[in-house]
């Protein structure tokens, strides 16, 4: 079979297309049009980081600028079009997919019993069995109503006492669903009484969802390695990722690709004939700048980013301050298919304070740009609930 090539540009064009961020659509953020986004991405990671909007906002607002934070919630507690769960974190994932999250359920009761330290501790079974019955006597619970009030002070296992760890066994073993939040506090159910019925009923062979999985992540990732597919919903395993590669390239399914890197160099992956087909019609990127969140599915894969963009990016959360070389929780920046630097940005009362931008290297910002940048500012206030932008004396680095 012919190894296809992607150029550095056309790969960005894919890839971002692929993540809902290379064209600008108009949508609600609400009902089913957000329903529809959750989709289109695979899921949203869920992070309680709050110095200007939480992680899964931001990234929904990315896509759609009317989305408002109650919508989500409004789609698992009360619509029941998500449920929260584990992808490589934890995550926001559409309904439909629950049926295939069966299996990742087994896999990761079986990983918890290999690898958590809670199962040598004497009285392990008793508590979750006393943490079961309770949401099944009680309803919905969350970590403050069950265990003994003496257990309920940190100090236990992995510093969570021990009904907090049995629901967090629970929850990941598919036997409870959280049901809805309050302010960014969980309660949980059981399952069946969460998880819509048609949902809930379903049961699937092993090797049909790992079929779609794999499937599923190529649709959204445009492009990628074996390792990069299994990462994704990280419901498959390498081997079994590596041998459903080696089906797949066989039936014509999937192709080689060679993809050029930021470097110029080229990295051999897959993709499918329909996804390479597309690559040619796609629009040119907009030239808007967006502020992205930390863990937008786009820059989820540090790596990746940093190889198709050439943008490096970490979190410096748990780098002690002295040693920071950007800040706590500063936000990248794209404009079209660049990343073009990043902006510490925070609310101070009703204002956002942009403290720091710093563009990365033959980035200029010039009058087209800073007034870009600006817009994308302002966009944020109404989502934000702030009502104005002050910028510090300094705030431009580099």
């Amino acid at each position: 079979m012919p190894i296809y090539s992607l150029n550095n540009q056309d790969a960005r064009q894919l890839f971002l297309d692929r993540h809902l961020l290379l064209r600008p659509v108009a949508g609600s953020g609400k009902g089913a049009d957000l329903t529809g986004v959750l989709t289109d991405l695979g899921f949203v990671q869920v992070d309680s980081v709050n110095t200007l909007a939480r992680s899964h906002d931001l990234i929904l607002w990315s896509r759609r600028n009317q989305y408002r934070h109650r919508a989500l919630e409004l789609a698992i507690a009360r619509d029941r079009t998500g449920f929260e769960h584990w992808t490589h974190d934890a995550a926001v994932i559409p309904m439909q997919f629950y049926p295939m999250w069966r299996l990742k359920f087994q896999r990761d009761e079986a990983h918890m019993r290999r690898r958590w330290p809670a199962w040598r501790r004497e009285g392990w079974n008793a508590e979750v069995d006393t943490v079961l019955r309770h949401i099944n006597d009680n309803g919905a619970t969350c970590s403050l109503d069950v265990g003994p009030e003496e257990k309920r002070t940190s100090g236990g296992w992995w510093d969570w006492h021990p009904s907090k760890t049995a629901l967090e066994f629970l929850w990941r073993s598919g036997q409870l669903a959280i049901c809805h939040r309050q302010g960014f506090r969980k309660f949980y159910d059981l399952s069946e009484r969460v998880i819509p019925s048609d949902h809930f009923a379903q049961r699937l062979d092993d090797a049909l969802v790992i079929d779609w999985a794999m499937m599923a992540a190529m649709n959204r990732l445009g492009f990628a390695t074996s390792g990069e597919l299994t990462a994704f919903f990280d419901i498959v395993t390498v081997e079994e990722a590596k041998a459903w590669c080696a089906r797949a390239r066989q039936d014509g399914r999937i192709v080689e690709v060679d993809v050029q890197l930021a470097d110029g160099s080229f990295r051999r992956s897959y993709s499918t004939p329909e996804l390479l087909d597309q690559v040619a019609a796609l629009p040119a990127p907009s030239n808007r700048v967006r502020l992205l969140s930390p863990f937008d599915p786009a820059l989820r894969d540090r790596g990746r980013a940093e190889r198709l963009f050439g943008f490096r990016y970490r979190i410096e959360i748990f780098v002690p301050a002295p040693k920071r070389q950007y800040g706590y929780y500063v936000f990248p920046v794209m404009q079209g298919n660049r990343l073009i630097g990043r902006v510490d940005a925070k609310r101070q009362g009703d204002t956002l304070m942009v403290t720091a931008f710093w563009p990365e290297a033959g980035i200029a910002l010039g009058k087209a740009r800073s007034a870009a940048l600006h817009t994308e500012f302002e966009r944020l206030l109404p989502f934000a609930k702030l009502s104005e932008i002050q910028y510090a004396a300094d705030w431009l680095r580099g």
